[in-house]
């Protein structure tokens, strides 16, 4: 996987980072786990104050347009973030057999 962040803005109002970036990559599309985990280790920031809004590809095409937000802290993220994206982002539960 090859990131390159295409615009990196800062948002002092909301406390967070407004990344745009595009992923290139080899065999299936990445999850959203490991773009998540990728792209905090690559900023040097929790994976948990990490949200990503849009995942784009292309037919045919192994690249990947998304956006992503970094916050300062959760309760920044809590109090912006709609409750689906931040359900998104959550691990899924294990079932019980």
């Amino acid at each position: 996987m090859d990131f390159e962040i295409t615009r990196d803005v800062r948002n002092e109002l909301l406390n967070r980072r407004e990344l745009s970036f595009t992923l290139t990559f080899d065999g299936p599309t990445p999850s959203r786990k490991s773009i998540q985990e990728k792209l905090a280790a690559m900023q040097n920031k929790n994976e948990n104050l990490l949200v990503l809004d849009l995942e784009r590809t292309r037919y045919g095409a192994m690249e990947l347009v998304g956006r992503a937000r970094i916050y300062d802290d959760e309760e920044s993220k809590k109090s912006t973030e709609k409750a689906y994206l931040l359900k998104r982002g959550e691990p899924k539960a294990e079932t019980e057999a």
